[in-house]
C-alpha cells in the first residue's frame, strides 16, 4: 500500500524531536527579489537572505542546479548595477611582492581552472539542535555541489611576484555596501583562512558554466574548497596575505565554536574546514509516496578536505548497517558522492540513517557537537528520517 513519508531530523530519536518541514501553500514565503529566477517549488524561504533546498529536491545528477542552490547572505544583496560591467570589477591583492589592483579582464589572462565542490552554510543542520540556537533553522538544504570556474589564487600570487615573507593567512574582504555611521569592522564580511587553503582557491567568475549571479557573489567571488560557505567571500574587493587573522567582528567573534550559552571570542575555534557528513535525499520528507517492497535509498556524502571512501546505510536507526554503492562520476575530493542502497522496506516504520567515512579515516559521528551557534552539525542521528509504510 502507499505510504506517507514523515520528516525526522532525528525524529526517531527521543532526545531530539523532528523539525516540521515547510511545504508549498498559502503560508509559504515568496522568493526574495534577487532570486526570483529560482525554482520556488523546490525551496524553503526563511528570509530575504536565506533560502533552503528541500530534502527531496536534491535530484540524482550530482550537481546542484543554480536555480536550486541555497541562498545565505550576511548582508543585503548589492545593487544590480555592479553586474553591468563584470569585466571591470576590481580586487586589490596585498601581501605579495608586487601588490596590485586587478580587474576581472586581467584576471582572465592569468589562468583558469574549474573545481567541483560542496558549498555548505556553517549552520546547515542547526534545526536539529534541541537548544534552538539563534540563526536560520536550516535542516539539510543549506548545501549544494556546484562547479566554480576562475583563476587559481596561486596563479595570481605567482604573477605578482610571490608571497611576502612570513604570511600565514589568506584574508578575503567582501564588497557589499556598508551602512553609514557604523564601524566598518563591526559589519564587513571579511574572513581569514590558513595560507594552505590558497592551494586550491579560486577567484571565480562562473558558477555551473554561467556568470555568477548577483545573489551568489557575482561578478567575482573567492572560492575556498573544503571550507564552509562563509569563507568563500562574495563580491570580493580585497585579497590579502598577512601574518595575522582579520580583526573584523565576523572573524574575531562571529562563526566561533562557543560552548552553549557563551558568546564567541578569538580564543575559540573558528568555523572553517567542513567535517565528513552525509544525509539521505530519497525517500525524502517532501518526496511523495513510498510503496512497500524494494526501494532505492539515495543520498549525498562529502568529507570537506578529504574524499569520501565509504557510506553505510541503516534502515533500523543504526542498529545494523549495510555498505551503500557510490554512484555517478567522481568529481574530485571537494565534491560530494552520491550513494544508493537497494533495500526492502516492508509495511511498518523504518528509521533511515546513513554515515560516511572519508579517506583520512574520519567517520561521521552519531552525536552533534553542541555549541552556541548551532554550527558544524554532522551527526548521523540528527540527519536521519522516518518512513512509515501503512
Amino acid at each position: 500500500m502507499a505510504a506517507g513519508v514523515s520528516a525526522a531530523g532525528s525524529a526517531a530519536f527521543a532526545a531530539n524531536p523532528a523539525t516540521p518541514v515547510q511545504t508549498p501553500g498559502a503560508g509559504a514565503k515568496p522568493l526574495p527579489t534577487a532570486v526570483q529566477w529560482k525554482d520556488a517549488s523546490s525551496l524553503i524561504v526563511h528570509s530575504s537572505t536565506t533560502v533552503e533546498l528541500k530534502r527531496g529536491s536534491f535530484g540524482s545528477s550530482g550537481i546542484t542546479p543554480t536555480d536550486r542552490l541555497y541562498l545565505r547572505n550576511n548582508l543585503p544583496t548589492p545593487d544590480a548595477s555592479i553586474m553591468a560591467e563584470p569585466e571591470a570589477w576590481e580586487v586589490s591583492v596585498e601581501g605579495v611582492r608586487k601588490p596590485r589592483t586587478l580587474d576581472v579582464r586581467t584576471l582572465r589572462t592569468l589562468g583558469v581552472e574549474t573545481v567541483a565542490m560542496v558549498m555548505q552554510c556553517s549552520g546547515n543542520g542547526r534545526a536539529f539542535f534541541p537548544s534552538k540556537p539563534s540563526g536560520t533553522p536550516w535542516q539539510v538544504g543549506a548545501a549544494g555541489c556546484v562547479l566554480w570556474s576562475g583563476v587559481p589564487v596561486r596563479a595570481v600570487v605567482e604573477a605578482l611576484g610571490g608571497l611576502a615573507d612570513g604570511v600565514i593567512f589568506m584574508t578575503g574582504t567582501g564588497g557589499e555596501k556598508l551602512p553609514e555611521g557604523l564601524d566598518p569592522k563591526s559589519i564587513v564580511v571579511e574572513r581569514s583562512v590558513p595560507i594552505a587553503a590558497m592551494g586550491d582557491a579560486l577567484l571565480a567568475w562562473e558558477l555551473n558554466g554561467s556568470p555568477i549571479p548577483l545573489a551568489h557573489g557575482g561578478p567575482l567571488r573567492l572560492i575556498v574548497p573544503g571550507y564552509t560557505g562563509v569563507n568563500s567571500i562574495k563580491y570580493i574587493r580585497r585579497l590579502a596575505f598577512s601574518t595575522r587573522e582579520s580583526d573584523a567582528h565576523i572573524m574575531s567573534h562571529g562563526y566561533r565554536i562557543s560552548p552553549p550559552g557563551a558568546k564567541g571570542d578569538p580564543t575559540q575555534p573558528s568555523v572553517q574546514e567542513m567535517s565528513v557528513k552525509s544525509w539521505i535525499t530519497s525517500p525524502g520528507a517532501d518526496a511523495g509516496q513510498v510503496r512497500s517492497g524494494r526501494t532505492q535509498i539515495q543520498g549525498v556524502a562529502f568529507g570537506g578536505l578529504h574524499a569520501v571512501s565509504k557510506v553505510e546505510v541503516s534502515t533500523d536507526g543504526g542498529e545494523n548497517w549495510q555498505v551503500a554503492r557510490l554512484v555517478g562520476p567522481d568529481l574530485g575530493k571537494y565534491a560530494w558522492r552520491q550513494f544508493a542502497l537497494s533495500a526492502n522496506l516492508p509495511t511498518g516504520t523504518h528509521t533511515l540513517v546513513c554515515r560516511a567515512t572519508d579517506q583520512a579515516g574520519n567517520v561521521q559521528p552519531r552525536e552533534r557537537m553542541e555549541n552556541a551557534g548551532g554550527y558544524n552539525n554532522n551527526s548521523w542521528a540528527d540527519h536521519g528520517l522516518k518512513v512509515v509504510i501503512a
